[in-house]
């Protein structure tokens, strides 16, 4: 079964939806938007290149207004040319953020909240991978800081806005979290949250794969408590597929460039890498999907763990008590 997953990866076969893995970000979105009445309005971390920034541009050639929250400026202004270079009429707004600091969520949300603008895509994409053990300002692991909590409560911030801009509009909103295969590697007895917080010994690459099945718990738990609600916004989970982008970069010793060479037939470029998230983030087709997991623009299997409930719902729990507790009430 792997072998036969293995070889329609590397040839490229199309799955159910009519795309698979050397789909690109630009043919996946091309009906997409067709009977939109007005500009959509996507926010998307970690845009300031890779991935997030593939993601960015494609989105605004399909005419969704873009905001772009960064930690560097410079780097977000850069990418803003480039869009616009390829597409002058363009909107994109840069705000200032740090995903690892709870402060800094509060400052971009309040910021962005009195733009008044509606939200209709929300696309947690940004990861940080921390080689040696590093805390936030918060005094928490940077890893899980950044790529877990940082996206929770940001989601949570912008939640009430999404469901209201959802409800005005009658225009379904999106939430995806930008996952990883990698998630499959965390077993249940190194899943716990108090030691992913502060870990006694760290793992870079455990510690990365511990927040991409983090992210997929907390779209599995959010999609729950959304459907309870009847609100119009899904939340879904994906996996990009393994591209050459800054984040695996960081994985000296992990995944060197001589494995690169040898592995090029299995690298995505970025714009196939940025096609399932632009795929879930705008297709007609995932309407009726919340909570799932995608990879190469399909729906496809994430680990025993990552679907458990229980464990999602305890992981939600604990986080809100997190975040409650020591330092907003969202």
């Amino acid at each position: 079964m792997k072998m036969k997953a293995t070889l329609k990866y590397l040839a490229g076969i199309a799955g159910p939806s009519g795309y698979g893995s050397k789909s690109t970000a630009e043919q996946v979105t091309q009906d997409c938007l067709l009977s939109v009445p007005s500009p959509l309005t996507a926010i998307i971390t970690g845009a300031t290149s890779g991935i997030g920034a593939e993601t960015a541009k494609v989105l605004a050639k399909r005419g969704v207004r873009i905001i772009i929250p960064a930690r560097d400026l410079k780097k977000a202004t850069k990418v803003k040319e480039i869009i616009q270079k390829e597409c002058p009429n363009a909107e994109i707004i840069l705000l200032e953020i740090d995903l690892s600091s709870f402060a800094s969520i509060q400052r971009f949300c309040s910021e962005f909240l009195s733009l008044g603008m509606p939200l209709h895509i929300l696309i947690n994409n940004a990861g940080k991978y921390s080689q040696k053990l590093e805390f936030s300002e918060d005094k928490i692991e940077m890893s899980f800081a950044t790529n877990y909590l940082g996206h929770f409560l940001l989601t949570e911030m912008l939640l009430g806005k999404m469901i209201e801009t959802a409800s005005d509009t009658g225009i379904q909103g999106r939430i995806v979290n930008v996952s990883s295969v990698i998630h499959n590697w965390v077993k249940r007895d190194n899943f716990c949250f108090n030691k992913m917080l502060n870990p006694k010994s760290y793992n870079g690459t455990l510690a990365y794969a511990q927040t991409k099945l983090a992210n997929i718990l907390h779209a599995k738990e959010l999609s729950r408590q959304l459907e309870a609600r009847k609100a119009n916004v899904t939340i879904n989970s994906v996996h990009p597929g393994i591209v050459k982008t800054g984040i695996i970069r960081d994985h000296k010793g992990f995944i060197t460039d001589s494995l690169y060479f040898m592995a090029s037939k299995l690298l995505k470029s970025t714009s196939q890498g940025a096609a399932t998230t632009c795929y879930v983030a705008l297709s007609g087709k995932v309407a009726e999907a919340s909570g799932r997991y995608f990879a190469d623009c399909n729906e496809s299997h994430c680990s025993t763990l990552a679907n458990d409930e229980i464990e999602a719902r305890n992981l939600w729990n604990q986080t809100r008590a997190l975040i409650h507790k020591q330092f907003v009430q969202p």
